[in-house]
């Protein structure tokens, strides 16, 4: 995907150095953000200097320290030119005390865009692929503000959660929306929403969204096409007619689902990437979760996140280094040969990122 970042200066890209922070957090991130690292570090001359920095943080920290994000981590964070978190595990039942680090990460570090690609690998390099969409997903409020409370009534226990929607980041998410269009061969934008039932809500989305090409100075998204769907729609046509789409910006919970679902169109989620951006900072971070059934039996898939490095990478200015990473890994999926079992391979993740690193 032919992606720069729309707002931030290109002038990382000149530094000597660049600082890189690693956070592997759960599960599988211990295994698949050391193939990320090396798949940079293979890159020689095409990266600067590279300095890598070891950060903390995840459930499994909660459980043994109390704390799921150390200060120090964020902190470290912020002397660092961007980041690479692997996995964080989410119990499906309150623990006390916990929250996910990735969503105070993005809080903290005003992430405000997930950036999700989802790209099938053509069966030759000359082929027009079967799947080629980016779900942009807000990334600081709608449900993930996580503002719930539970009270006693007469007929039993009644949850409550807020959902925030706001003209700003619904506004400032449109606009990364339309500037990766503009990047694209089909310059086009899906506005997903639900304003026929949450017309308050999803409508303040749906027409902050709408309003970006309006207020752009000398007609900027006039060469881009915007169509709307509701987003129980937007899921049967995704399974149905993926090529109708192209760039789809959603609010935080829609687009989570629907960048989830939108992986099974190209066989895994252990080939979908994403980065966290803002307009100082990016984070590469895997699609996959933490996925503790296969932790530690070395067949976790790394290449989510040796693409999510090569995200990261394109996001800086470092074009050159991103296309050869992402190049050697459509080559070992076409090659079939080394395949993690996800993929219906036998091959174990260090023998996948080897191969990976081979052809880089």
């Amino acid at each position: 995907m032919a992606f720069r970042a729309p707002f931030r200066s290109m002038a990382t890209a000149a530094r000597h150095t660049l600082k890189i922070g690693l956070i592997p957090a759960d599960g599988i991130g211990h295994e698949v953000i050391p193939a990320a690292r090396s798949a940079i570090e293979a890159l020689g001359s095409d990266v600067p200097k590279l300095q890598f920095v070891d950060l903390l943080a995840g459930f499994e920290l909660f459980a043994r320290s109390g704390t799921a994000l150390p200060e120090e981590t964020v902190e470290a964070l912020r002397e660092c030119d961007c980041a690479l978190f692997g996995a964080v595990s989410s119990p499906s039942r309150k623990v006390s005390g916990y929250s996910s680090p990735i969503v105070a990460l993005r809080k903290k570090l005003d992430l405000y865009a997930n950036i999700r690609p989802v790209l099938a690998v053509a069966p030759t390099p000359e082929e027009r692929p079967s799947v080629d969409l980016v779900v942009v997903r807000e990334n600081t409020e709608c449900l993930y503000v996580k503002e719930e409370t539970i009270i006693p009534t007469e007929n039993g226990r009644e949850a409550r959660a807020i959902r925030l929607i706001t003209e700003r980041a619904s506004r400032r998410i449109g606009k990364m929306a339309f500037e990766i269009a503009l990047q694209r061969p089909r310059k086009q934008v899906t506005i997903i929403h639900k304003a026929n039932v949450l017309s308050v809500t999803d409508g303040l989305f749906r027409e902050s969204v709408r309003s970006v090409p309006r207020l752009a100075e000398d007609g900027r998204y006039d060469s881009v096409k915007v169509e709307e769907q509701i987003v129980d729609s937007a899921v049967y046509r995704l399974f149905r007619e993926p090529q109708i789409y192209d760039v789809m910006v959603a609010p935080n919970l829609y687009g989570d689902i629907l960048s989830d679902a939108a992986a099974a169109l190209v066989g895994s989620l252990g080939l979908v990437p994403s980065i966290n951006a803002g307009d100082s900072f990016v984070m590469g971070e895997p699609v996959h979760g933490s996925a503790p059934d296969i932790a530690g039996k070395g067949i976790a898939n790394p290449l989510a996140a040796i693409r999510s490095a090569a995200l990261m990478l394109k996001y800086l200015g470092y074009t050159t280094g991103a296309s050869r990473i992402d190049k050697a890994v459509d080559e070992v999926i076409r090659d079939g040969r080394v395949l993690t079992p996800d993929l219906g391979g036998k091959s174990k993740t260090q023998e996948v990122t080897e191969e990976v690193l081979k052809r880089i």
